[in-house]
């Protein structure tokens, strides 16, 4: 059987499409696609519905390699309506497949769905630095046997220097004589290294994107913000390229890529993990971390670099942590006031699930005290911190930071040593306050204000949402607790149906058992979870 020919119109339209491609013209990209929600868009990093964010995700793309189309099948599915296969053949190697589904409208043949197979790629430099397969060999056998790890690139790797997501610094720093203590805990552990992933500018970022090596992508919802500043190593957690990843919290910088890409993340108790070998941004703050896609995993991970001994037993860890956690929580005002409206209302219907169950936590609503109080503080003895760490190397290096984190860096170079003394005493009022409150409950609130924002939003909302967020994160590192955020929050979003996490913050010391509570939670809640009508 012979397949019909291809219509001269149709013909026309797709070698259009084609040339729009390779020169990424935006607006004849934008005007092949059709208009409305319904239109589709697919290839490895997940799946985009709607013009509206199939525009906005091509904003960012830019263009493709060079390529040639080698060949193009045809096939009618209708009068008006053809499924058209290219292969294309990479100028520099590799071949990949564009598969379209093409309807005339209104006289034009328009694509209403697409799917792109890329060709094989053995690195994305946005979310790589450095990889391997693996990078570093872990034990022959332990407790992670199995496992691999992206180390965000703020850790010291024997024989490999440290970029802090920056060219300039990576290209002047020392090659590291040993290992972060962190890093070869997970080795001994029988993990192996799969790579060095990229961080934001020194970690001084919430947001996940790198002016230098481009953002990572977000595997959970194509398009958006990944979170940073262990967004590196997030999306290659999120995008199956890695089981671990090994990466820091300053002021959330493991808990919101972890919302934005419906991980785990656990944020450990301030100090509880060694820090040597591990770049600082502001040491009051900073902490070491891990995110995984699941809590067995981040279990697993907590029960082995959490113990005195490296063993899984439970009754000789750090802290409280063989000891399980009260099953009661506060849900604090202050961060409810903070949330967009969808996951506000994603939230009480959580809580409200929560309430029927047979053996329901204890649950109160109240004050912690204005987030403001804390975000503000915060920022000062950050900042003071930051600049005495990177300070001279910026001087030296005064071109050297894209413009957001610059901006940080010089309102940094401001902080008056009076200014850093009134914030350190505020911050020790808020430290004994936060302290009292989880000596007897869990707190219990969304991670984020919302879904993780598109990958092209500008303007003062962004900015907004910055301040939101960090005034949610910044209570558990003002007061050195651990915190874990859990994916189990969906809320709808210009980009699809988007992840949130769910933060529980305990008391210091009581990480392994934070974890074990958090995924309590998540199996009651997954037995009372709505049974979803069949598409």
């Amino acid at each position: 059987m012979t397949a019909a020919p291809m219509p001269d119109d149709l013909r026309e339209a797709v070698e259009a499409y084609e040339r729009a491609v390779v020169s990424n013209d935006l607006d004849a990209l934008g005007a092949a696609f059709a208009p409305g929600a319904a239109t589709m868009r697919a290839d490895g990093a997940g799946l985009l519905v709607g013009h509206d964010a199939i525009s906005a995700f091509r904003s960012t793309r830019g263009g493709v390699p060079e390529r040639v189309i080698e060949r193009i099948e045809h096939r009618p599915l209708g009068p008006d309506t053809a499924l058209v296969v290219g292969l294309s053949r990479y100028v520099h190697g590799g071949t990949g497949v564009q598969t379209q589904v093409w309807q005339r409208l209104d006289g034009r043949w328009l694509i209403t769905a697409a799917h792109v197979t890329p060709r094989a790629q053995a690195l994305d430099r946005s979310i790589w630095r450095s990889v391997g397969a693996p990078l570093w060999q872990g034990a022959d056998e332990g407790p992670l046997e199995g496992l691999t790890v992206a180390v965000k690139d703020l850790f010291a790797l024997q024989g490999y220097r440290i970029g802090a997501g920056n060219p300039t610094y990576l290209a002047s720093a020392r090659v590291e004589p040993s290992s972060a203590p962190a890093v070869v805990d997970l080795l001994r552990a029988g993990a192996s290294l799969r790579g060095i992933a990229r961080t934001d500018e020194f970690a001084y970022s919430v947001a996940g994107d790198n002016p230098h090596y481009g953002t990572p992508p977000n595997g959970a919802l194509p398009g958006a913000l990944p979170g940073g500043s262990s967004s590196g190593p997030a999306s290659a957690v999120a995008t199956g390229q890695a089981d671990i990843a090994l990466a820091t919290d300053t002021a959330g910088s493991v808990r919101v890529p972890a919302s934005y890409q419906g991980l785990w993340g656990l944020r450990t108790t301030h100090g509880l993990v060694p820090r040597q070998g591990l770049l600082p941004l502001a040491q009051s703050f900073d902490t070491v971390g891990w995110l995984t896609r699941d809590g067995a995993t981040l279990q697993r991970v907590a029960d082995w670099c959490l113990s005195y001994d490296g063993s899984e037993s439970t009754e000789s860890v750090y802290g409280e942590s063989a000891d399980e956690l009260p099953w009661a929580f506060l849900v604090p005002d202050e961060v409810l006031a903070c949330l967009e409206p969808a996951t506000a209302a994603a939230f009480e219907a959580l809580l409200a699930r929560l309430a029927t169950v047979d053996d329901a936590p204890a649950l109160e609503r109240g004050p912690i005290g204005d987030l403001a109080g804390c975000a503000d503080p915060f920022r000062t003895v950050q900042g003071a911190e930051a600049w005495r760490n990177h300070g001279g190397w910026l001087r030296e290096h005064p071109h050297a930071l894209g413009p957001a984190v610059a901006q940080r860096m010089r309102q940094a170079s401001e902080v008056t040593a009076a200014a850093e003394q009134a914030a350190r005493a505020e911050l020790e009022a808020r430290r004994t306050h936060l302290t009292e409150l989880v000596a007897r409950r869990v707190l219990l609130a969304p991670t984020v204000p919302g879904p993780a924002p598109s990958r092209t939003a500008v303007g003062p909302a962004v900015n907004g949402l910055r301040q939101a967020t960090l005034r949610m994160t910044t209570p558990a590192a003002v007061a050195g607790l651990p915190a874990v955020s859990a994916p189990l929050l969906t809320v709808p979003s210009a980009l699809g149906p988007a992840p949130v996490g769910l933060c529980l913050v305990s008391r210091a010391g009581t990480d392994i058992a934070l974890v074990r509570l958090a995924r309590r939670l998540a199996a009651v809640l997954e037995t009372t979870a709505p049974s979803k009508e069949p598409s």
